[in-house]
């Protein structure tokens, strides 16, 4: 579809993709260009974003803030199926059109998709942008006078979600079929729309015929169309689109230890440690720390370095130790660390273990012979490495981007982040991080306020000033302390560089139980705004910033993490940051927020509220080795003052992700 999402050409059909799949999409329409990125986030929701070039109006009238680039509209869709086809029955579907950007193509529609053989005819009803052709009386206008004018213009200073709008004003039928040609490649697509484009952003545009006919040819994983609309424009376009759900990368490894000629050793004293040691690093990733092996009982202590499955470590680092272990030994610990600080205990049944290892029953499931527990006090007792104290170290990349910029469509920052620092023991850690640019065209970012009057103090908006001043970036330096002060209690105390843009101490508390889908934690921060143009000095601005978070797996929703932090920000303000993230089974995990606060649309400026995406991507979907780590790729499409969350460097809901995995 023209501007994203499942449809027919200039619209929406109830038709959704695979669960996972995710389009991306570039459409030229003559007095438009469409690029959108559409996400079936559930088999039953779509989303999708989009960013419209309006090729007849300019972005500004100041030449110095914009020149001739044209204007760049932001918008945001969903559709929701409320009715799955049979056999007599079609698919319904219930959809909102730009309802989070300026409203210039807002619409809501109700549609319904049939297939018959090679057809698939659709016929819906919208409103708004899809229904200006005034083709029947809204029906919402006989229950309230209200329903019978749409209001024009959108609220506050755009990017909110405008429900006083909802279901208003005119109405239109629209529809079509598509066929699916013989030829497997190519479909064919008929279409009666609904608008008539007199109050088109681009200006009113010429519509000789409300219909429009295209094509589709498909090749491996790309859509190509072609369109001829309103019986005077040609336009064209082109769809790459993948599952999250089923995208993988071949992988170079050897399979799990083989135990059905298991020779293991009389008893504990024959046992052959340094292979064993050795062979738990290069057959299962598990780097160990410390190993506590008795007569009737083993127990491990390490950390997982390779493999993001559960279920594959267990099983691997569970064979390696049943191939070396004598049969008097019943249970083996993994104990998984974080920080030296003992995470989780998965407690093995040796026997039942190697019984299903070696497949001695048709229905014997392996994952069955284990346990995922809190570490019993003595388990933490017993934890004894050969040293808690050295230096550590790692490098990263970091992607920053922005679209829709005056300057430019598109901006970006890439480079690399040396992180690194020095553990004391297990609870007092130094660290730091140095990013340092690469690539980037950010000379091209002149966008500043600083003679303009803001009534929030400026916490964010000199992102401009700090991101192009300094090529090298002192990011972190602190000092931090962590400890676990109950069976599901941990904290932390910190001070130091705390981002780029701040720094202070502060402290946290997160109540976590092994496995459980929620956990509470509670933050408190005093910070001081870094210079800069000096990034060892400190501008005349400080704040108390903390929040009480809900860290929450639901189960009707399987495989999402919402999380709830409500309190003060940095800016002063007070509210909620609600952050929702969906994790497909490629490890990909796609996310977006959003911050409500006592400052008001007018207040807050452009966008009304802060919000964002982001995308997290494993590392081994890369790589041919199993491998653990990911990289983040950020879309803030306006940063404002208002609702900015401290960017602490260490967050205890991270710091104690094995205990229920949610990224890893």
């Amino acid at each position: 579809m023209v501007q994203g999402g499942t449809g027919l050409i200039q619209t929406p059909t109830a038709r959704m993709r695979p669960a996972g799949d995710l389009a991306i999409n570039y459409t030229d329409n003559h007095e438009y260009r469409f690029w959108s990125v559409s996400l079936q986030l559930f088999e039953w929701m779509e989303a999708t974003a989009r960013y419209t070039d309006v090729r007849t109006q300019l972005y500004s009238q100041v030449e110095s803030f914009s020149g001739d680039q044209t204007l760049k509209d932001k918008g945001l869709d969903v559709k929701f199926r409320v009715w799955e086809e049979s056999y007599y029955l079609p698919d319904i579907s219930v959809g909102f059109r730009d309802f989070g950007g300026t409203g210039f193509f807002e619409s809501e529609y109700i549609t319904a998709s049939k297939a018959v053989g090679p057809f698939d005819f659709h016929l819906g009803v919208g409103w708004g942008y899809m229904g200006s052709a005034d083709d029947i009386t809204n029906p919402f206008c006989n229950l309230k006078d209200s329903f019978c004018e749409r209001p024009v213009g959108y609220s506050g200073l755009g990017g909110k979600v405008d429900y006083n709008q909802f279901f208003k004003g005119t109405m239109a039928v629209y529809g079509g079929v598509e066929y699916q040609t013989p030829w497997a490649p190519l479909r064919l697509k008929l279409e009666y729309e609904g608008n008539t484009y007199e109050f088109d952003r681009a200006g009113e545009l010429e519509q000789d015929t409300r219909l429009n006919v295209g094509a589709v040819y498909k090749w491996n994983n790309f859509d190509f169309s072609l369109n001829y609309q309103r019986g005077n424009t040609v336009g064209f376009g082109v769809t790459y689109q993948f599952n999250m759900h089923t995208f993988e990368q071949v992988k170079v490894d050897e399979p799990p230890r083989e135990l059905m000629t298991r020779k293991p050793p009389e008893k504990v004293e024959d046992i052959n440690r340094y292979r064993l040691y050795t062979e738990l690093q290069r057959d299962a990733a598990f780097i160990l720390s410390d190993v506590d092996i008795q007569e009737d009982e083993a127990v491990f202590y390490g950390r997982q370095s390779a493999y993001r499955d559960i279920a594959e470590a267990n099983e691997r680092t569970g064979r390696v130790i049943a191939s070396e272990l004598p049969d008097s030994v019943k249970t083996y610990h993994l104990v998984e660390l974080n920080g030296n600080i003992p995470m989780v205990d998965t407690v093995i049944d040796a026997d039942a273990f190697i019984a299903a290892a070696r497949y001695e029953s048709l229905d014997a499931d392996i994952t069955n012979t284990w346990q995922r527990q809190n570490p019993a006090p003595e388990v933490r007792e017993d934890f004894k490495p050969a040293s808690t104290s050295g230096f550590f170290h790692s490098t990263d990349f970091f992607w920053t981007q922005t679209f829709g910029s005056p300057e430019d469509f598109y901006l970006y920052q890439t480079g690399l982040i040396f992180s690194g620092g020095y553990a004391f023991d297990e609870n007092w850690t130094a660290m730091g991080s140095l990013s340092a640019t690469v690539f980037d065209n950010f000379d091209k970012f002149n966008f500043t306020v600083d003679k303009e009057d803001t009534p929030l103090p400026r916490v964010r908006t000199r992102v401009r000033e700090y991101v192009s001043n300094n090529r090298f970036s002192v990011d972190t330096a602190f000092l931090q302390y962590k400890d676990q002060l109950s069976d599901n209690l941990f904290g932390q105390v910190y001070g130091g560089y705390l981002e780029r843009m701040f720094a202070g101490l502060g402290g946290e508390l997160l109540y976590r139980a092994v496995d459980s889908n929620i956990a509470y934690g509670v933050d408190i921060n005093y910070v001081k705004q870094r210079d800069y143009d000096n990034q060892f000095e400190f501008l005349d601005y400080d704040t108390v910033t903390g929040h009480a978070s809900v860290y929450w797996q639901p189960e009707m929703l399987p495989d999402t993490q919402i999380t709830m932090s409500a309190g003060r920000f940095l800016a002063g303000d007070k509210g909620v940051n609600i952050d929702f993230a969906k994790r497909f089974d490629s490890g990909i995990v796609v996310g977006a927020y959003a911050a409500f606060t006592d400052v008001s649309s007018e207040d807050y400026g452009e966008g009304s509220f802060t919000k964002g995406f982001y995308l997290s991507i494993p590392l081994d979907l890369f790589v041919l080795r199993p491998a653990k780590g990911r990289g983040m790729f950020p879309w803030i499409p306006i940063s404002r003052d208002g609702g900015q969350l401290l960017r602490r460097p260490v967050r205890l809901i991270e710091f104690t992700e094995p205990r229920s995995p949610f990224y890893d």
